[in-house]
């Protein structure tokens, strides 16, 4: 999930309380099932065998809605990692805890009678998806972005320079990250890009550990980051005020972050009151916090403030050219920036170089620009240009019983309500392709019968959702030993082994 990663938050112009709303949405999916789906559901077909392949939000949320509105259909979801839950377990801030709550939804939806959860199994390399479409009636491809965009530029494989996707991910436990060791060293940090992730990235780095603690921030990334030697975070975009792609929940938290000063500069939003006053009302309010956070006089320093000051700052219409080396060539020491000027307005807006430059010192460059989807299988159409699965409503195209949800579908953008409502849209095609007969059911398929044998002959051992459970306790202990909600195992040997693998 993009620059917003694992969030809930706006909808049609209002803001959603994941806890609240959740459920008043998963009742409101009803709305989704195709007229007749009663009369349907009563009449007497074989069950139709479904594979979900990824865990994440989107796959949960597919493999819920045709369990919901099909009393017959049985669902396998697959899984890379032993572990589920994607973005919501590894993309979500350790300090968001209420967002993770859909974790208590996609738990009931694994344990029906007629899911089933199998982790550890990697499609496309321990089973193809052709040979999944020979076990199951539809096959739905949910596995998100596992890649993240480049810059670009000269200088972006220093030392020093790290994807927001892989700082993410060292922070949150994701396996793959766990020996990022990102250097701390400097004291100033850039952040290239104006999203949720690049606020989550800034706020992390300037939280005091004792909110850290508290939270189920791995225990490696806690360490580094008590000796961390950063204390200015500056977050860098092409575009101006009016074009971040942050939300007000988001810069409220980091402008009430303790110990950490918002440095923002009064000219970057003159005359932007009077443009804003047509805006829609999150654009409008998220652009008058920060004018006032802007042009407030700073207050009385707090302790934590004197002993140890840290802050953080916006800049505007740069864009990033080259990472500068330190003289031996191999770190870096700064970011030479274009100083852009924007063409047209609003969203569309776009930036161009006015041909002047500044250089930006910084020993620490994370690009938060946006994650990637990768091609799964070779049997599978990939627009590499746009990083999705080419689709109608979630329909691969030219490739009957194959479907997509997520972030593969439409491409890494929107938050977790946006997934949802994206994943009930695939789950209502495959549901209205086996109402018209589209997809054929009374050819029965075996599902994870035939599938278990391919992968037992490839030496393969899938994860029950009970083994997950048993990670799970074990997670929760090690953390409850701590003070925190959950110690994460980042080592897959390590949580094969705690289950017996």
């Amino acid at each position: 999930m993009a620059g917003t990663a694992g969030r809930a938050r706006w909808r049609g112009g209002q803001q959603l309380d994941l806890r609240v709303h959740t459920s008043r949405l998963i009742t409101s999916s009803l709305s989704f099932a195709p007229p007749g789906f009663k009369r349907w559901l009563s009449s007497p077909v074989a069950a139709p065998r479904v594979c979900v392949v990824g865990s994440g939000p989107a796959g949960f949320y597919t493999a819920q809605h045709i369990l919901k509105h099909h009393g017959g259909a049985r669902v396998d979801i697959y899984e890379k990692l032993p572990v589920p839950f994607g973005l919501v377990r590894f993309g979500v801030a350790p300090d968001h805890p209420e967002v993770k709550n859909v974790i208590n939804t996609f738990t009931q939806t694994a344990r029906s009678e007629r899911c089933a959860y199998y982790g550890n199994v990697t499609v496309g390399r321990d089973v193809t998806v052709a040979e999944l479409q020979q076990a199951y009636h539809a096959v739905v491809l949910s596995y998100g972005a596992e890649d993240n965009r480049v810059l670009g530029i000269p200088g972006e494989n220093l030392s020093g320079v790290y994807s927001a996707r892989a700082f993410v991910g060292w922070y949150n436990g994701l396996p793959e990250n766990r020996d990022l060791k990102p250097d701390l060293s400097c004291e100033t940090a850039l952040i290239l890009g104006h999203g949720n992730v690049a606020l989550d990235i800034a706020r992390i780095l300037l939280s005091p550990l004792s909110l850290l603690r508290k939270t189920d921030i791995t225990d490696g990334s806690l360490a580094a980051l008590a000796s961390s030697k950063v204390k200015r975070v500056w977050l860098a975009g092409r575009r101006g005020p009016l074009q971040v792609a942050f939300t007000i929940k988001e810069l409220r938290e980091m402008i009430n972050l303790p110990g950490a000063s918002p440095v923002l500069n009064p000219a970057d939003f003159a005359g932007l009151e009077g443009a804003v006053k047509d805006a829609p009302r999150p654009r409008k309010r998220l652009t008058e916090l920060m004018i006032k956070t802007a042009l407030e006089k700073p207050g009385k320093k707090t302790v934590e403030q004197v002993a140890a000051p840290r802050e953080w700052g916006l800049k505007f219409q740069r864009s990033p050219q080259e990472v500068l080396p330190t003289a031996d060539g191999k770190q870096a020491r700064g970011v030479r920036m274009a100083l852009t000027r924007l063409e047209g307005s609003g969203d569309s807006a776009k930036a161009v170089p006015t041909g002047d430059v500044e250089e930006l010192e910084c020993g620490l460059v994370l690009s938060s620009i946006g994650y990637r989807s990768l091609p799964l299988d070779p049997a599978v159409p990939f627009d590499t240009q746009h990083g999705i699965i080419p689709n109608s409503s979630g329909r691969v195209e030219g490739v009957p019983g194959l479907y997509c949800s997520g972030w593969v579908k439409r491409g890494p953008t929107g938050v977790i309500i946006t997934t949802m409502n994206d994943s009930f849209d695939t789950a209502h095609s495959v549901l209205e392709d086996l109402q018209v007969g589209v997809l054929d059911v009374s050819t029965s398929r075996e599902g994870f019968g035939a599938v278990g044998s391919i992968l037992r002959s490839r030496g393969v051992r899938p994860v029950s959702f009970s083994d997950w459970e048993k990670i799970d306790a074990a997670e929760v202990a090690r953390g409850k030993a701590a003070g925190k909600p959950r110690e994460k195992i980042v080592d897959p040997q390590e949580m094969l082994q705690l289950i017996g693998h």
